[in-house]
């Protein structure tokens, strides 16, 4: 039985672990939270208590990675909000993390790395977005994923590939929950890059079927009506307080494109209708 490791099972990394069970696989899954290990255990994943830090890894790394040819990295930065101009640190403490974390991955049976990463790397450049565009972050989270992202793809002791989520949705996640009742929101007319939780597992099962390494995707659904649109929709739908938007300045945005996981995978979208 072909095992896989995943460092993280949180609100993604969960129900990818139960997936990837359904699918045959064997899976060692990390967490941070004590409490949760009995309830990784409960779904039949193998469950390790494992923290990362700047300096050192905390709990058993190398039993974790051992034993699995694939290693899924689904950990976020925890830097929402700070940008590059305001950011009082210059700490790269996520980036330090996957230094820590890469020797390790190097000396296990790890022959794959799909490291979860976010358009965020992409900043707040306007128009068509591809695989092929140059990133340019403009928060702190999106320039040390990036920065991590190239830690992974120029190491050859292992394969790698970055999958780029575009906003994650999910049947109990969705901002309209955080936007409803405001008022002044910009860029009515900006398109929304989203993409569900179903998706996000669909892809990467597809992925590790596919076999197919050392690439980037980006992981957005092809639906991609209007902020103003989308939102209003949603509010309506789950009876909440309709936002109000600014319509006073032009709107500006990137439509982010997922045509390579169309084509290059033969993944098909489940979640069009967000």
């Amino acid at each position: 039985m072909r095992q896989i490791s995943i460092l993280g099972c949180g609100w993604l990394g969960l129900p990818l672990a139960k997936a990837l069970l359904t699918n045959g696989f064997s899976v060692k899954g990390s967490t941070t939270s004590e409490g949760k290990l009995s309830t990784l255990k409960s779904l039949g994943i193998n469950p390790f208590l494992i923290a990362l830090d700047s300096k050192n890894i905390t709990g058993a790394i190398e039993d974790f990675l051992n034993g699995s040819e694939t290693l899924i990295i689904d950990i976020p930065p925890q830097l929402r909000g700070k940008n590059l101009e305001t950011s009082a640190s210059n700490e790269k403490v996520f980036v330090e993390k996957i230094k820590t974390l890469i020797p390790y991955i190097e000396k296990s049976t790890i022959k794959n790395v799909l490291f979860i990463s976010s358009t965020s790397v992409y900043g707040e450049v306007n128009g068509m977005i591809s695989e092929e565009t140059v990133p340019k972050p403009n928060t702190e989270s999106g320039k040390q994923l990036l920065e991590a992202e190239s830690l992974f793809q120029n190491n050859n002791n292992f394969k790698s590939t970055i999958l780029r989520f575009g906003g994650l949705i999910g049947e109990d996640r969705n901002p309209i929950k955080s936007l409803a009742g405001k008022i002044n929101l910009e860029n009515p007319k900006t398109p929304i890059n989203f993409i569900h939780q179903e998706d996000c597992i669909g892809i990467i099962l597809k992925i590790i079927a596919t076999d197919f390494w050392n690439e980037i995707y980006n992981g957005v659904s092809p639906f991609h009506p209007t902020r103003e649109t989308y939102y209003t929709q949603k509010a309506t739908e789950l009876a909440l307080p309709l936002p109000q938007f600014d319509h006073s300045k032009p709107s500006i945005g990137k439509l982010i494109l997922s045509d390579k996981v169309e084509t290059d995978l033969g993944y098909s979208f489940i979640k069009t209708n967000l």
